[in-house]
């Protein structure tokens, strides 16, 4: 049985790769909280789009060949270097630190270059170059200011989104020597995932470290982090497993489409949805009985949309119902926004709490109606 045909399970290295990739959401969040206008979440979004295509990439890889053997590891290694060196210079990426960034951006492309030359050879020169095009334009970003700093950044996420369309085509074909081990990749985007709801739970230790811990702080605590379990539940109790099903019987083709598609593409609004969200939710369970600010309040009522929306795209790519309630979900998180600035952060803490119940008692009761028509022809 050869390296391809055995059940592959996500390996302590890839692990502690993700780990270290979840700082850059760390810092992503320390951005978008501490800037003084939305233009700081432009700018995280810009940084996320082009960080989490190379982890893509970097997934994409282990899930293909395994770092089984020194020379691999080393190499996770050193990409785990590069992303720390560009997460650490995440808070001035568009500033002094630029230069640093495009630096470290570098070298993560050249490892993820060096491992994908590895095992696939010649065929490395796929889309590498577009990859090392960005890195281009990083660079070039590091030396100029204002807009043409932005168009810059903004070429290098058109590059890398025509660089996904590229390797979705190159994968579908039989000769690419593509096999996506969908056991594997699941797991591994979840428990990317699971890292990342408890930076939201961080968020809110954090954040009521700052305040006198009164018993209406713990309410708020515990308020908070029944808010992310909704968010986790609403993911966790049904997409995933019926995503992984999905993913194993599809054939290759459809199969390197939905891996794509579904854990790139949709993965993008569910994970970045995490980050704005937690931005807000901090400052949310701080402000207790007190109006929150309107910056605050838009944050976190639109990092629940993000990520419901994403959450929907993704049921809609794998075909898993129901589909139109989380919509109508993400539209209630943004009309709530409003409690939070008129009332306070712990009431938009609440409305957001009692919109994710009723989103998933609704799913709850519309999949056991889907079910019954297939119980029936049983008696």
């Amino acid at each position: 049985m050869n390296e391809q045909q055995t059940e592959l399970r996500v390996s302590n290295l890839e692990l502690f790769f993700d780990l270290v990739f979840v700082f850059t959401i760390t810092q992503l969040t320390a951005l978008v909280e501490n800037s003084s206008s939305f233009i700081g979440v432009a700018k995280a979004l810009l940084i996320f789009v082009v960080m989490f295509w190379m982890y893509a990439g970097y997934a994409w890889l282990t899930n293909q060949v395994p770092p089984r053997s020194t020379s691999r590891r080393l190499l996770i290694v050193g990409g785990m270097a590069a992303f720390l060196t560009c997460a650490l210079a995440i808070p001035r990426a568009f500033d002094e630190s630029a230069l640093a960034f495009a630096v470290g951006y570098a070298l993560v492309v050249l490892v993820h270059s060096g491992l994908y030359a590895q095992v696939y050879r010649s065929a490395v020169w796929r889309f590498v170059p577009m990859n090392l095009a960005g890195v281009g334009f990083l660079m070039g970003a590091a030396f100029v200011e204002g807009w043409e700093r932005y168009a810059l950044w903004s070429g290098t996420l058109i590059l890398h989104l025509v660089a996904s369309a590229l390797a979705s085509r190159v994968g579908e074909s039989q000769s690419s020597g593509y096999h996506v081990h969908a056991g594997h990749f699941v797991e591994r985007h979840g428990l990317l995932l699971i890292i990342a709801f408890g930076e939201s739970v961080v968020a809110i230790g954090i954040a009521l470290s700052r305040v006198k811990l009164v018993p209406a702080v713990y309410v708020a605590a515990v308020l908070g982090l029944v808010l992310v379990a909704t968010l986790w539940w609403s993911y966790f109790m049904a997409d995933q497993e019926l995503s992984e099903e999905i993913l194993t019987a599809a054939p290759l083709k459809r199969r390197v489409r939905l891996a794509l598609h579904g854990y790139f593409y949709a993965y993008m609004p569910i994970l970045f949805g995490i980050v704005v969200l937690s931005a807000g939710l901090g400052h949310a369970v701080e402000n207790i009985t007190e109006h929150l600010p309107v910056k605050y309040a838009v944050l976190l009522g639109g990092g629940a949309a993000l990520f419901l929306i994403g959450t929907a795209v993704f049921r809609l790519i794998f075909g898993i119902r129901p589909v139109g309630i989380r919509f109508a979900a993400a539209a209630a998180a943004v009309a709530a926004i409003p409690a939070g600035i008129l009332i306070s952060g712990l009431a938009q803490t609440g409305f957001l709490l009692g919109v994710m119940v009723v989103m998933i008692a609704i799913e709850r009761r519309r999949v056991r109606k889907l079910a019954k028509p297939e119980q029936e022809p049983q008696k």
